[in-house]
């Protein structure tokens, strides 16, 4: 298991020993002790969630204001177009996004650091993707940065219009945030 820095800071692409032969695969998905290694700090992971969506699908840009949320996000199958935004004005890559491509194939993960917005792009016919929370769901403090947003720019690899649910639809624009200091 290494962290690859991105240009996000405290953000980093996961990266495995992958055991493949004529069977299959086997590689440690997680290990508490050696994350916080790679990282270097410590993590209490409280909540899994998984989602299931179909191409064009996109999520985000979310985040919380309070009880507040890093995350660990993989794929177990098909692909994602995965982004962060940091919304940390004390950071110095405050205002800066960063885009993974996520896959079951390439069995990465991302590290999205508290503070910072999170959303994917489902970039195959179908995608699930699981990731770990360092604290729960609020509602009540939920925040979205909307996808288009003119200032941050994220380059999404779009076909067409992207498929949204209606909170998604109603994200803010960034100058209308809340953010951390």
């Amino acid at each position: 298991m290494q962290a690859i820095e991105t240009s996000i800071q405290d953000a980093f692409k996961i990266k495995y020993d992958i055991y493949e032969d004529s069977r299959g695969f086997f590689f440690e998905a997680f290990n508490q002790n050696r994350f916080e290694d790679i990282i270097k700090q410590k993590v209490n992971f409280v909540q899994d969630n998984h989602s299931k969506s179909v191409r064009n699908v996109l999520r985000g840009l979310h985040y919380q204001i309070d009880h507040i949320q890093a995350k660990l996000v993989r794929v177990i199958q098909g692909e994602i177009f995965d982004v962060i935004v940091d919304l940390r004005k004390h950071s110095n890559t405050f205002g800066q996004w960063e885009a993974l491509t996520l896959s079951d194939k390439n069995k990465e993960q991302l590290w999205v650091p508290g503070g910072c917005a999170h959303g994917f792009l489902v970039l195959s016919n179908t995608a699930e993707v699981l990731y770990k929370t360092t604290d729960y769901y609020a509602p009540q403090f939920e925040r979205c940065l909307i996808w288009n947003d003119k200032t941050i720019n994220i380059k999404w690899p779009l076909q067409s219009e992207p498929i949204l649910s209606q909170k998604d639809s109603l994200g803010q624009f960034f100058e209308n945030l809340d953010y951390f200091l």
